[in-house]
């Protein structure tokens, strides 16, 4: 692959990070913009190509994504980490750490057995422009679904969510599970705590989710392999219809990915090492500095979205986005 320029690896780094944890398909974005800018840029960058490069390229950046996510979440990840050695120590799975580090592992199994299994597949037969537009329209009418018909449970989350925010920001006694959080330790120190209080009680919540309902929504993650859908999308509609809040949604569902995308990324690691990576390492650094910042600024943007916005936005943007570059492919280019 030795026509990736710096700006095209720059492009596609950076709409890597942001678009992997926004609800609107990074591979679709990726598979669609070389196509609606054409050129050179269709030639170089066409996902479905046997033994693609370019695909190589992306996935291999996955590695900066979820290095931005384990740095965002490494103190949670600390914890659930310490959860699943002391739950193999003790032979016992009581606590809250030890519960959510067996759901996200249950909750990875599927979409590992099948993206192993069927990746390409899914890249070759749709992997194209044509298709990526059409279930990024898909992705659309699933993330307008999913709000528009959000059960009963999953409001009602939403209010006991925020008032465990309002108890943490408050500092009021027994706040984040006897946590709370003192507004006069001031500025940053204070932010810092608030956040520390607040994943505590998320995942106090979530951990009381149950392992077949964590198995469902990490499964959601296997539409995710369609260019188009969504990982973090399908997985937040899947747990909103199981009754979480939009926030707790959207925390899980940057959870169940972060092992999935490293452990994507870190595949492909050796074939950017060999000779496909051979003139354009120069280029993958560049990428994968974008893609690692564009995601951790995402990140960090998102979950404070979520605690009182919708996902109405991101479904409007991917129909009108698909639907147009389905007429312009189709009819006009």
């Amino acid at each position: 692959m030795t026509h990736l320029t710096y700006l095209e690896a720059a492009v596609v780094g950076l709409i890597q990070g942001v678009s992997e944890l926004f609800p609107v398909s990074s591979l679709g974005h990726n598979v669609l913009i070389p196509a609606l800018i054409g050129g050179s840029w269709a030639t170089d960058l066409n996902v479905a190509k046997p033994e693609s490069p370019y695909l190589a390229f992306i996935v291999g950046l996955h590695v900066a994504t979820a290095l931005a996510l384990l740095i965002y979440f490494w103190r949670d990840w600390v914890r659930i980490i310490g959860g699943f050695v002391s739950s193999i120590r003790y032979r016992q799975v009581r606590t809250r750490d030890q519960k959510l580090a067996w759901m996200i592992i249950l909750a990875t199994i599927p979409v590992g057995v099948v993206g192993l299994v069927a990746e390409h597949a899914f890249r070759v037969i749709f992997g194209k422009p044509i298709y990526a537009a059409v279930f990024l329209m898909v992705n659309g009418v699933i993330l307008y679904c999913g709000e528009r018909f959000r059960p009963r449970a999953s409001v009602q989350a939403d209010a006991v969510a925020a008032r465990d925010w309002e108890l943490a920001r408050a500092g009021a006694p027994g706040a984040a599970a006897g946590h709370g959080v003192a507004r006069h330790t001031g500025g940053h120190q204070a932010e810092r705590q608030e956040e520390m209080a607040l994943a505590v009680q998320a995942d106090e919540r979530l951990s009381r989710l149950g392992y077949a309902k964590a198995v469902v929504i990490g499964s959601a993650q296997i539409l995710a392999l369609l260019a188009g859908i969504s990982r973090s999308g399908v997985t937040m509609v899947a747990g909103m219809g199981r009754g979480l809040s939009r926030e707790d949604a959207a925390r899980f569902a940057f959870l169940l990915a972060t092992p999935v995308i490293l452990a994507a990324g870190v595949l492909k690691v050796p074939d950017l090492m060999g000779p496909l990576g051979n003139g354009i390492r120069g280029q993958i650094l560049l990428g994968s500095a974008l893609s690692g910042l564009g995601a951790y600024v995402s990140v960090r943007f998102l979950m404070k979205y979520f605690q009182t916005r919708t996902l109405y936005p991101f479904a409007v943007y991917c129909f009108a986005l698909g639907l147009l570059s389905i007429v312009y492919l189709g009819f006009i280019k």
